[in-house]
């Protein structure tokens, strides 16, 4: 696994899963934009990589389980997985949409894909590690481990 922060991609559609690998991949350089199309295999790899911390971006309804049992299965390990997903779906249906706001899934995207609105999420996503990491190191006492009060 990278030392960045990766993406990790979850649709059981084959082209949309390689149509989204692409698009993050024609931006993304803070991590591997790691693509499945087999939810078994995805809770695998997460299951296999040290606790931490990574986007998401999972097909709502997966061939046997949805997006929701998928980060259920890995938050042990990515405590902010439901913080750090992008949830996508063919028909954001209202009930879809309570569930994410239920969850604390703040973005919802509707297949297909807009790029612009991809590229949008992700880098908000990112954008908060960035300013926690920029805060961190202008402060000497967090790099000392002495958290102030």
């Amino acid at each position: 696994m990278c030392q960045g922060l990766n993406v990790i991609i979850l649709d059981d559609d084959p082209h949309a899963c390689e149509t989204v690998a692409e698009i993050i991949n024609r931006f993304y350089v803070w991590g591997d934009v790691i693509p499945f199309t087999d939810a078994g295999e995805a809770v695998q790899y997460c299951r296999g990589q040290e606790t931490g911390m990574a986007i998401f971006v999972v097909d709502v309804f997966l061939e046997h389980e949805t997006a929701f049992t998928f980060l259920d299965s890995i938050s042990d390990k990515f405590l902010t997985a439901y913080e750090d997903a992008i949830v996508i779906t063919g028909n954001a249906s209202d009930d879809v949409v309570n569930i994410c706001v239920a969850s604390d899934i703040t973005y919802l995207l509707e297949k297909p894909v807009k790029p612009y609105a991809l590229q949008l999420a992700v880098t908000a996503l990112v954008s908060k590690y960035i300013g926690f990491a920029q805060r961190f190191t202008a402060h000497p006492a967090l790099n000392e481990g002495l958290w102030p009060l």
